[in-house]
């Protein structure tokens, strides 16, 4: 049987959020917190706050860019997981409820510019973003429906996330990962689903070869 494994990017890959960081550093926190309380509360959709996170995003995509590449971190075992995938023969595909051309550019300053991601476009206009969503749903990409076709493929299928927008996907699969003490490990736990704990990927390689 052939294996799949699915990686979410903000906040597993990376140690914060995408827009998280750049709502802050161009529209302040109290703009940024106002947003996370309504999703919390579920006045908005996750769709409905990433789209409002971005229009308040008022800046060119390098210079987002370079905001991002000082304030977050991306996962230095990471590049080292997707090379023991390959000689595993695992595809791996990063799904994101986020926007394809910022993963990108984060993949390529760290040598990994090849794996395949699915996310949604950006409009990156200074004036405010606008993402354009790759699926109808509340939250943008269809990651489960991504799952789900794996498995009906036939493949063995493995979820790596860490939040909310990665609870469908990670009740897909047949095998879950989540980032310890994050919205998704609770979320999952709280249903009594399996799963595995992990803080970083050298854990998570670790983790999976005691597995094996």
């Amino acid at each position: 049987m052939t294996s799949a494994v699915f990686v979410d990017y903000d906040g597993t890959i990376t140690d914060l959020d995408t827009f998280d960081v750049l709502v802050r550093h161009y529209a302040g926190d109290a703009a940024w917190q106002a947003i996370e309380e309504s999703l919390q509360r579920g006045d908005v959709t996750l769709r409905e706050a990433l789209q409002t996170e971005a229009s308040l995003v008022r800046a060119a995509f390098d210079e987002a860019c370079e905001v991002l590449e000082r304030s977050v971190a991306f996962d230095p075992a990471f590049g080292d997981f997707v090379v023991d995938c390959e000689r595993r023969g695992i595809a791996v595909t990063i799904v994101s409820s986020g926007v394809e051309p910022v993963i990108r550019r984060a993949l390529e300053r760290h040598w990994l510019g090849e794996v395949p991601v699915v996310a949604n476009g950006l409009e990156a206009d200074p004036s405010g973003w606008r993402i354009r969503f790759r699926d109808e749903l509340a939250n943008g990409t269809d990651k489960a429906g991504l799952v789900r076709a794996a498995r009906e493929r036939g493949e063995f299928t493995t979820y790596i996330g860490d939040g909310l927008s990665d609870y469908d996907a990670a009740l897909t699969a047949d095998v879950v990962y989540a980032k310890r003490g994050r919205r998704l490990a609770h979320f999952l736990a709280g249903r009594g689903v399996p799963f595995t704990a992990f803080g970083n990927f050298a854990e998570l390689m670790e983790r999976r070869r005691a597995e094996a």
